[in-house]
């Protein structure tokens, strides 16, 4: 019986792909890949973000710094799943290229196969079943045992596993070919929503994966699984927040695991198949900004583990922020990198971070190849509150984002506007790094949109160089104790708290949105219905994290809200709201029975430090791309990324700007990148940091690019944002002329 969920176009790839090898490999000798193997061309790009080690980088040099002028656009592929008339979807996939197929996901979280070499659609499959689905989806894995060849990928709550030739559901997985990520986590399956970014990693017959919970008290716990590739069954866990008797459990009040959450990994798994070991980063446990129920460092929140593949156990780990209060997730997965450190060969692991830190470590003991020192930090004053004495501090290499803001970097549009961020800027609490959110208003500086996210690093494995984009994005951290409901809300006024409590930091007051990626919202009842951007905010996409469980018994109230007009005198109703939702999320919890306890809001998380015109509030840069050196712990070159016009002085050079994906290296002396909002894809001189060749694309390149070898072609692809004509994105590939 044919799947619905599939649409089926055959076309004769795999016998293209191998007469170009080898035509190509009758002149060349397979280069190496980072992990030591001979490469085969048809998949030097069959992993997201190129390998198990993370690399992003490609043995291909077709396409180098001689020729880089001729590089032109091959093919487009428009995606078709989204009505017309909708708003632009954002596409953070990460391309995987296997035998002259091409697997990815659209902006809308539709899974697809192209032919690498012209982007004809082979198949495609959609995971909702009809439904508006979305959220973010930054690739999918591949599997191969013999003739069994599958993706892998997740769609919501879902793990599916589908046959790699036909996009159909292989029905002995899980049930019915998927499985839901919800069994097995703390919480009433029926009640939670756990729902990963980024595909997991496959050791032997194992797909490890981490996944995203909400940010909110009450969240899921950031569990790691490792599923039967062949069946679906739960082979095993690792509890991130640890239970009794495990590593990490005296770090946290005594039962602190039965109502305590996040500390998940969201960025991605490496993996060391000759060790056996899987490497992940973490975020911070919840709620991000106040830990009175938590004391302790909380272990494993903001850590580097490593662990055994095969079994889950424990190896090592390390802490880049103890207690985190600010929302430091480590965003990417570490990097795995062969250095020479003190004469000797080490095989290393590299972590960026949204700190602007790069943390390295051996790879068998977890030991820093430079110290990292344990520096006093600012106490909080909130009530209840108790902060580590102490951060770490990695001495070498330096920061790659700006960790000091003086009056000095304070942005002068004119006199009133710098006036007025001088007055602002004064008004807080501000005492350098890591100072604690306040009920006054802290000034944080990296923000958590700052350093690096989830593109992460990129390592050329022959010269021991990681590149890295980072941002300059300070935030504003107002915190404020939620007290007992007192009010019954209308749905409008109920919806009013829910935006004000948890989208007005990004999308404004006045729902206007800005112009750093959060869009507006005024006359969103002309662009889709009420159904679908439901089901957007419960599921999230782009930067907008889901909300499915701060919504919960409140749809009609955030609908209403966005879709109607307000009410004569409506009431306020942020802390009741906010206690409505605390309220469901304790309700699913199956293990504890949660007591109200002291609680405070960020009210103001994730917004940026603007004028009234919401311009930059500091002087630029806001967003640099960087070499740096492992060997030596040293900069090999920076430069300025991309353009902020808006905030950009008259002749003044550009301006940089923020973007959260990485660049891929190339064996061809060659980084490319998109990542900023001016639409550009950008190719850059490995050894210089000269801009080479640009592109101008139909949508901002949210996402990693991939390079590949197709019938005789080296290819750059990147996926490609929604626009007007065409919300649902684009594949775009890029190669030589014949």
């Amino acid at each position: 019986m044919t799947n619905p969920n599939v649409s089926l176009i055959r076309k004769p790839v795999l016998f293209i792909a191998l007469a170009a090898t080898l035509i190509y490999t009758g002149c060349k000798v397979y280069p190496k890949l980072a992990g030591g193997k001979p490469a085969d061309l048809n998949r030097t790009w069959s992993i997201y973000k190129a390998d198990n080690e993370g690399t992003a980088y490609s043995v291909l040099d077709q396409v180098n710094l001689s020729n880089i002028n001729q590089l032109q656009l091959a093919w487009s592929h428009r995606f078709s799943d989204a009505p017309q008339g909708s708003r632009g979807g954002n596409s953070e996939s990460n391309p995987i290229i296997i035998d002259g197929v091409m697997y990815t996901m659209s902006a809308r979280h539709r899974v697809y196969a192209l032919n690498a070499t012209t982007g004809e659609q082979i198949w495609a499959f959609d995971p909702f079943d009809g439904a508006a689905g979305g959220g973010v989806g930054r690739g999918v894995t591949y599997y191969e045992d013999g003739a069994d060849k599958r993706i892998m990928f997740t769609g919501g709550d879902q793990l599916f596993s589908v046959n790699a030739a036909t996009g159909e559901l292989i029905t002995s997985f899980g049930k019915g070919g998927k499985v839901s990520m919800n069994v097995g986590m703390r919480g009433d399956p029926d009640k939670i929503s756990v729902i990963p970014t980024t595909p997991g990693t496959i050791y032997q017959d194992l797909y490890i994966i981490g996944n995203e919970v909400s940010e909110l008290y009450g969240a899921e716990p950031g569990h790691i699984r490792a599923y039967n590739v062949k069946t679906g069954a739960l082979v095993w866990t690792f509890h991130t927040v640890p239970q009794p008797g495990e590593v990490g459990y005296e770090t946290w009040p005594k039962d602190a695991w039965k109502y305590v959450g996040g500390a998940n990994s969201w960025g991605g798994i490496s993996l060391d198949e000759k060790r056996g070991m899987v490497f992940l980063s973490t975020g911070s446990p919840t709620y991000d900004y106040y830990g009175k129920d938590r004391a302790g460092d909380n272990l494993f929140g903001n850590s580097v583990v490593a662990l055994d593949a095969r079994t889950g156990k424990y190896k090592w780990h390390f802490q880049t922020v103890h207690h985190d209060l600010w929302d430091y997730d480590l965003p990417a997965a570490p990097n795995l990198i062969t250095v020479v450190h003190n004469g000797k060969k080490i095989d290393a692991v590299a972590q960026t971070s949204k700190l602007g830190y790069i943390y390295t470590f051996n790879r068998d003991t977890g030991e820093p190849l430079w110290p990292i020192e344990e520096r006093p930090v600012p106490a909080s004053d909130i009530p209840g509150e108790v902060t580590s004495p102490t951060q770490p501090f990695p001495t070498k290499p330096k920061p790659y984002s700006r960790q000091i803001i003086t009056e000095a970097d304070i942005a002068n549009y004119s006199k009133g506007s710098h006036d007025s961020l001088l007055q602002r800027f004064r008004s807080f609490r501000y005492e350098g790094p890591f100072t604690p959110p306040s009920i006054k208003g802290t000034f944080m500086m990296p923000g958590s949109r700052g350093g690096s996210s989830w593109g992460g690093g990129t390592v050329d494995p022959t010269k021991g160089i990681i590149y890295v984009k980072s941002n300059d994005s300070p935030e504003i951290a107002t915190m404020k104790k939620v007290e007992q409901e007192t009010a019954d809300l209308s749905k409008f006024e109920q919806g009013k708290a829910l935006y004000m409590t948890y989208c007005v930091a990004c999308h404004m007051p006045d729902k206007n949105g800005d112009e750093s990626g959060n869009p507006s919202l005024v006359g969103i009842e002309n662009r889709m219905s009420r159904e679908d951007a439901l089901n957007k905010i419960k599921r999230g996409g782009g930067k907008m994290p889901s909300f499915a469980s701060v919504i919960a018994g409140k749809e009609e109230g955030i609908i209403s809200f966005l879709f109607e007009k307000e009410p004569a005198a409506p009431r306020a109703g942020r802390e009741q709201s906010f206690l409505k939702e605390i309220q469901a999320n304790n309700a699913a919890n199956k293990v504890a029975d949660i007591k109200p306890d002291d609680q405070y809001l960020n009210l103001t998380a994730y917004g940026q430090f603007t004028d009234n015109q919401r311009r930059q509030g500091i002087k630029p840069p806001f967003g640099q791309l960087h070499a740096i050196n492992l060997n030596t712990g040293e900069f090999e070159w920076t430069i300025t990324l991309g353009n902020t016009p808006d905030s950009q002085l008259p002749g003044a050079p550009e301006t940089g700007a923020s973007g959260s994906a990485g660049p891929l290296v190339t064996k061809g002396g060659l980084l490319f990148i998109g990542s900023t909002r001016d639409r550009k894809l950008r190719a850059i001189d490995q050894k210089t940091g000269k801009v080479v060749w640009e592109y101008t694309l139909p949508g901002i390149a949210n996402a990693n690019p991939s390079t590949y070898w197709s019938n005789g072609k080296q290819y750059i692809a990147i996926s490609v944002a929604g626009d007007a004509a065409n919300p649902a994105g684009y594949m775009m590939a890029f190669a030589l002329p014949e």
